[in-house]
């Protein structure tokens, strides 16, 4: 009997930007069809509007009217809405937010409701969505709250590097007064879970970043890493999590000491980021951690200087679409392992 095929569900994003461009591109890989069933949740005139300005041949989507009418051969749309709808391809418009939000909504109804497995989200324009009753700072927020128990965590993920933060998408002067060593703590203890299960890593390594420069130099350039994160990192050891630092981020980076860890968590987005972008752009992946479903996405935004230009590269979204099928399948590998101890032999990261 073969394995039943993962279901992903894939969002298309801002109308106007790159993602539909980087779907269908992904979509065309002859091995894609191989391991997972992919659902697009869309518009057949939006998709079929963007094939043409593209120019990328006569790919043809199994339209269903819901998820479990799925083709596990073909690539499948439902169309999420049928009527005609204004393009602007390259330009931030309210039509842009309000589909690319209509699109994230069905789709992340049928995770919640186990109808897909996994959801990809092609990238949104965060002031653009947010003008359609989005009153999020973005899919991580959001995602949480449809999950409905616990907290979540931005984690970047590359073949090098795993890199999560504390704080997301908030503006740099709340960041300090958004850490706490309970936050902090919290999310040590959701990135060495998400190592643990996700990764298979049996004793994860993670590195924790300070928040000033030099690590705030023992109190000279601030009292966060003294007051605040070396209390939680010293709190997650007490309870057998293996977290190190505070490490100054600059000379952590530039001596490339990641390699040396597991994970990292940065205190906020750019400090996390801007090292990840640098150095896995392209093929990295944002996973969500911590929920209990599975959702990853590229590791861009929607580019509308190179919309509709067929400039775009489809490597990080198909990463997301590959890395979200690891996942799932390890969480129901685990599943199974707990339910039968003999069945599976655990996969952990052999260490120097």
């Amino acid at each position: 009997m073969s394995e039943k095929k993962i279901r992903v569900g894939i969002t298309v994003g801002d109308i106007n930007g790159i993602g539909i461009e980087i779907i269908f591109k992904t979509l065309m890989n002859p091995f894609l069809l191989d391991s997972c069933t992919p659902i697009v949740y869309g518009s057949i005139k939006t998709m079929t509007f963007h094939r043409r300005v593209l120019g990328l041949g006569d790919f043809t989507f199994q339209i269903i009217k819901e998820a479990s009418e799925a083709n596990p051969r073909r690539a499948n749309l439902i169309n999420v809405w049928d009527n005609e709808v204004k393009m602007d391809i390259g330009k931030e418009t309210e039509n842009g937010g309000i589909y690319s939000f209509k699109s994230l909504e069905a789709a992340t109804q049928d995770l919640v409701d186990g109808k897909i497995d996994v959801l990809v989200t092609a990238p949104i324009h965060k002031h653009n969505i947010q003008k359609s009753g989005f009153d999020f700072p973005g899919h991580t927020e959001y995602l949480e709250s449809k999950a409905g128990s616990g907290k979540s965590l931005m984690f970047m993920i590359g073949e090098n590097l795993r890199i999560a933060v504390v704080t997301g998408h908030i503006p740099l002067s709340q960041v300090s007064s958004a850490i706490t060593s309970e936050s902090i703590l919290q999310k040590i203890k959701i990135l060495d879970q998400c190592l643990k299960n996700d990764f298979w890593i049996e004793k994860p390594r993670i590195a924790v970043l300070g928040l000033n420069p030099h690590a705030g130099e023992e109190g000279s350039i601030g009292m966060e890493e003294i007051e605040k994160i070396t209390p939680a990192i010293k709190q997650a050891r007490e309870e057998g999590i293996m977290a190190f630092g505070p490490y100054p981020a600059d000379g952590f980076f530039g001596k490339a000491d990641y390699v040396k860890f597991d994970g990292v968590l940065a205190m906020y987005h750019d400090q996390g980021l801007v090292p990840f972008k640098n150095i896995a752009f392209h093929h990295g992946v944002n996973f969500t951690a911590g929920l209990p479903f599975v959702r990853t996405s590229p590791d861009h935004g929607t580019a509308f200087d190179i919309a509709g230009k067929n400039e775009a590269s489809e490597t990080s979204f198909l990463e997301a679409m590959v890395l979200g099928c690891e996942i799932y399948k390890r969480r129901s590998e685990q599943k199974e392992l707990k339910k039968n101890p003999l069945k599976f032999t655990r996969f952990t990261k052999d260490r120097d």
